[in-house]
């Protein structure tokens, strides 16, 4: 059975992290807590990640028209 791409996140959902692509070039990695059909993302322990520097965010809502695509991490 082919899988969909929500059911992807599904899997991933309170488990381990993703990184979130962002439109003006931003990449975001954190525990997705939730999403919704447009997209909109509630990440956990969020970080961006810029230049190869990390900053802290913490708990981070993102809205679902920046997002450019969404995959696990494949660090844990």
């Amino acid at each position: 059975m082919t899988k969909r791409p929500l059911d992807i996140l599904d899997q991933v959902l309170n488990r381990q992290p993703v990184i979130v692509s962002l439109k003006g070039g931003r990449e975001i990695r954190g525990v997705l807590q939730g999403y919704d059909v447009h997209m909109n993302l509630v990440l956990d322990k969020a970080e961006e990640v810029e230049n190869g520097q990390v900053q802290k965010v913490g708990t981070l809502i993102v809205r679902g028209d920046n997002v450019i695509y969404i995959s696990p991490s494949l660090e844990q």
